[in-house]
């Protein structure tokens, strides 16, 4: 077995991980040495590859928010970070969530939390909403909540490869391998196990595995709350043309949006029929034949005549606790950290978990934006922050 070492060992090399070898070594200036294991560098089966790479404020938790905001940042001066190159295609189209007189008190509530926070979210009635989105039916909607700026979409391999890149270029270094066992001892993590053969020792060990980031915690012995869930993504065709269409999230969590000539949406997984999904990328057309498109038939008249154009699916690192971020060290465990369970909203939020980890390990505490709420204590003790919109 050939053995070698890191002072830091990032396992996952996508959106998170690259974000957070980024703020080590091209931020920070982490003088040691950082090395990122990725099982597969095409990232086509990743879960920030097969997003619908979308990014909002309209949280109900305010560090969720902050976050977010923080990401938006993150897009909005790619030049000035990452060159005059660099761009993602970002579309700030906006989302528009939507409800019923049933939702609508949470809708309210999660409103003026977002105001607090400084996000550009306006509340819209039935007759607003009908003025703004003529092609909406409204017969049955209470309000709405509309991202006027800040919200949108964008390419989520074009913001890995810049993470990616600039995070090489400071010093990281990206080994091609797949993480297979993990050594400890004395309540630290000593080693990672390597499929190659190889062993690599570490004096800090990230876990930013995605929706595997459960298994891996299991090597070392932790218990993970996180699991991949499959989330099946369709790709449509409108006849008639929807003028500003947002990203549309109607009463029941089902969503559209545009992309080009065509839209994508998804969204309405039965949770009590939402098993693991290791291996299974399998696309679930029933449920667009039997849930998504009526429902979105109903919220817009003139998607009747939606024609499917093609699908994916991919996998969801789920938070069985609370479907929030686990952020931090495990208090065991001191120099393993998670950066896991994001839920859906990993990739819009990693410029703020790859920022808050680097702090962590660098400094031992959070620098910017504290994200103690996400800390693990909380798996520990059985205190779930909740998160009221899950999309």
């Amino acid at each position: 077995m050939t053995s070698s070492s890191s002072d830091i060992v990032i396992i996952g090399g996508a959106a998170i991980g690259s974000a957070t070898a980024y703020f080590l070594k091209a931020k920070l200036g982490y003088a040691g040495s950082v090395t990122v294991v990725e099982r597969d560098p095409t990232y086509a089966f990743s879960s920030t590859t097969l997003s619908a790479a979308s990014i909002r404020q309209q949280f109900s938790t305010p560090e969720n928010i902050r976050m977010s905001l923080f990401g938006l940042e993150v897009i909005r001066t790619l030049k000035e970070r990452f060159g005059p190159s660099a761009d993602v295609g970002f579309h700030e189209g906006g989302y528009l969530l939507l409800a019923t007189e049933a939702g609508k008190p949470i809708l309210e509530q999660n409103w003026r939390v977002q105001q607090a926070e400084g996000a550009d979210v306006v509340l819209l009635g039935p007759e607003a909403l009908k003025q703004r989105f003529a092609w909406l039916n409204v017969e049955d909607i209470a309000a709405g909540a509309y991202g006027q700026s800040g919200e949108g979409w964008f390419d989520a391999h074009s913001l890995l490869d810049l993470f990616r890149k600039a995070a090489r270029e400071a010093g990281a270094v990206y080994l091609r391998d797949e993480v297979v066992g993990i050594e400890h001892e004395a309540g630290r993590a000593s080693a990672v196990r390597l499929k190659s053969g190889g062993r690599l020792a570490c004096g800090v060990l990230v876990d930013a595995a995605g929706p595997q980031a459960g298994t891996v915690a299991a090597m070392a012995g932790l218990a993970l709350p996180v699991e991949p869930r499959k989330r099946s993504v369709f790709v449509v065709r409108c006849r008639t043309p929807l003028p500003g269409m947002p990203m549309l999230v109607d009463p029941g969590g089902i969503y559209i949006r545009p992309e080009g000539e065509v839209y994508i949406c998804g969204g309405a997984e039965d949770e009590t029929q939402d098993p693991r999904a290791d291996g299974d990328f399998d696309v679930n057309h029933a449920l667009f034949e039997d849930v998504i498109w009526p429902a979105l038939a109903a919220q817009v008249p003139a998607m009747e005549e939606l024609r499917l154009v093609r699908a994916w699916a991919g996998h969801y690192e789920y938070n069985t606790l609370d479907q929030n971020a686990i952020i931090g060290p495990h208090p065991a465990m001191p120099n393993f950290y998670f950066a896991n369970g994001f839920s859906g909203h990993g990739l819009q939020q990693s410029p703020a978990a790859g920022r808050a980890l680097a702090e962590l390990i660098t400094a031992g505490r959070f620098e910017t934006l504290d994200l103690g709420v996400f800390g693990y204590g909380r798996v520990v003790e059985n205190r779930p922050v909740f998160e009221l919109n899950v999309i």
